[in-house]
C-alpha cells in the first residue's frame, strides 16, 4: 500500500490516496503510534533481559509482565465506555504523559520500589505495537470517526504496519546494552533505553495535544455515520433488534479473545527470556531477532489489508493465522537459535499481521455511538486472558518445560480459529460500518 506524506498526498490512478481521505486528526494519530512504537518494541526485546541481569527469577519477571496486563485490562474496563461520552483526547494525552513519568523513574533508579510500580502503570515489555496501552480502545474508535467506513480495514492496517515499523526500530535498539556493557555498568547500558519510550510519548503528546477530539455521543442521541449526517431515528422495535444483535457479537468477539488471549500470553511476553534461556543468547542475537520479526509482521499487514480486500476480512485472518499456527508449532523444536528466530518471524507475519484487519472488523459491530464499548471489550477478552499467561509461562521456564507454553498456545489459537471462522463469517468492515 501506498502512503503520502500528510502536507502532499498522492494521486493514484486518478483518485486521492487513502491517507488523504482521513481526517488531520487520524493522521495524528497514527503518527503518535509509530513515535511510541519505538520505545514499546526497545522493552519487548530488552526488559526481560534486564530484570534478569538484576537477577530477578523467571516466575518473577512473569509476575510482573501479567500485572502490568492485569492493571491495563482493569483500567480499560472503566475507561472504554466512559469516553464513548466524555471524549478520547484528554485519556490519551494524560496517557502520554503518565508514560514520561514511568520512563523517567525506570531511567532514574533499578530498585524494585520504583521499577516495579513504573513498569505496572507504563505495561514495559508488553509490545502493543504501539497502541496506547489500556487506551487503546480509546484510539482505535477515535482513529475509526476520522476513517471512511470502506477504507477501515487498510488504515486500520497502516497503522499496524507503522507501528510495527517503529517496534522494529526499537527491538533493533534493544541490542544496544550488549555493546553499552563493555563501557559502563551493565545495569545503566539497560537503564538508556527507558531513554526511548520517554522521548516517544513526548512526541506523542505534541502530537495529539494538536489533534481535534471526535463528538460524544450521548445515549439517547442517534448514531453519527463517518461522514458526519445523522441517522435516521429507528423504530423502537427496529433498534431493539439491532442492540440484540451488537450484543451478540460483542459476546462472541469477547469469547473468541479470550482464547486468543491464552495463546499470546503463554508465548509473547517472555520471548527474548525464552530466547535466553532456551539458547544462551543475549541482546546483540535477541534484539535483531525481534526487529525482524516486526518487519515481517508490518509486511504481513499489507497482505491481511490486500487478501481483506479480495476475499473478506475473516478469510484472510484464519488463512494467514492457520500458517502462523503452523510456524508456532515449528519453533521450539528449532535445534538453533536463527533457525528458531526464523519461525518465529514468519509466524509474526501470518499472526500479528491480521491485527488491523481485526480492529477494523471489531469496530464496525456496532453503531457510532457503541464504538467505545466495542473497542473495549476486543481489549479486555484478550488482555484479561493475556495476563494469565506469562505467570503460567514463567513458572513453566523455570521448572525447565521449554516446549510446553508453545503447546498450550497452539492448543489456544486453534480454538479460536474455529470460532472466529464460525461466528463472524457474515460479517465485513465495509458492509457493517455502512
Amino acid at each position: 500500500m501506498r502512503t503520502a506524506a500528510p502536507d502532499c498526498p498522492a494521486q493514484r490512478q486518478g483518485r486521492p490516496s487513502a491517507w488523504a481521505q482521513i481526517s488531520p486528526a487520524a493522521r495524528r494519530i497514527i503518527l503518535a503510534r509509530m513515535a511510541r512504537s519505538i520505545g514499546q518494541g526497545a522493552l519487548v526485546a530488552a526488559f526481560a533481559l534486564y530484570l534478569h541481569a538484576l537477577h530477578w527469577s523467571a516466575p518473577q519477571i512473569g509476575a510482573v509482565l501479567s500485572g502490568a496486563l492485569f492493571l491495563g485490562a482493569a483500567l480499560t474496563l472503566w475507561i472504554g465506555p466512559l469516553s464513548d461520552r466524555v471524549g478520547r483526547r484528554q485519556f490519551l494525552l494524560g496517557y502520554e504523559l503518565v508514560l514520561v513519568g514511568c520512563a523517567a523513574a525506570a531511567f532514574a533508579s533499578p530498585s524494585p520500589w520504583v521499577l516495579v510500580p513504573a513498569a505496572l502503570l507504563g505495561s514495559f515489555g508488553r509490545g502493543a505495537n504501539g497502541a496506547a496501552g489500556p487506551f487503546g480502545p480509546l484510539e482505535q474508535s477515535w482513529l475509526a470517526h476520522g476513517t471512511p467506513p470502506a477504507l477501515r480495514a487498510q488504515i486500520f492496517s497502516l497503522n499496524s504496519t507503522l507501528g510495527m515499523l517503529g517496534m522494529a526500530l526499537g527491538a533493533a535498539l534493544g541490542a544496544t546494552p550488549h555493546w553499552l556493557g563493555q563501557i559502563m555498568p551493565t545495569d545503566w547500558a539497560y537503564r538508556v533505553l527507558f531513554l526511548l519510550p520517554l522521548l516517544g510519548s513526548a512526541v506523542g503528546f505534541g502530537l495529539l495535544l494538536q489533534a481535534d477530539d471526535a463528538p460524544t455521543v450521548p445515549r439517547a442521541a442517534h448514531p453519527i455515520q463517518a461522514g458526519g449526517a445523522v441517522k435516521a431515528p429507528l423504530h423502537d422495535d427496529a433498534a431493539q433488534m439491532q442492540r440484540r444483535r451488537e450484543n451478540r457479537l460483542l459476546w462472541r468477539l469477547g469469547l473468541v479473545n479470550a482464547l486468543n488471549g491464552l495463546g499470546i500470553g503463554m508465548v509473547a511476553p517472555l520471548m527474548a527470556y525464552w530466547y535466553l534461556v532456551r539458547y544462551g543468547h543475549g541482546p546483540a542475537s535477541i534484539g535483531p531477532a525481534m526487529a525482524a520479526s516486526f518487519v515481517c509482521a508490518a509486511f504481513g499487514t499489507q497482505i491481511a489489508s490486500r487478501l481483506a480486500q479480495r476475499w473478506g476480512a475473516v478469510r484472510a485472518v484464519v488463512g494467514m493465522r492457520t500458517a502462523g499456527l503452523i510456524m508456532l508449532l515449528l519453533t521450539p523444536l528449532s535445534p538453533v537459535f536463527w533457525i528458531a528466530a526464523a519461525f518465529y518471524a514468519l509466524r509474526a507475519t501470518a499472526n500479528q499481521g491480521t491485527m488491523g484487519v481485526r480492529q477494523a472488523l471489531t469496530v464496525s459491530l456496532t453503531g457510532a455511538e457503541r464504538r467505545g464499548l466495542a473497542a473495549t471489550v476486543n481489549n479486555v477478552s484478550i488482555q484479561i486472558p493475556r495476563a494469565i499467561g506469562p505467570l503460567i509461562a514463567g513458572l513453566l521456564l523455570h521448572h525447565g518445560w521449554l516446549i510446553a507454553p508453545f503447546l498450550a498456545a497452539a492448543a489456544f489459537q486453534a480454538g479460536y480459529l474455529v470460532l472466529y471462522q464460525r461466528f463472524f463469517r457474515d460479517v465485513e468492515p465495509a458492509r457493517s460500518a455502512a
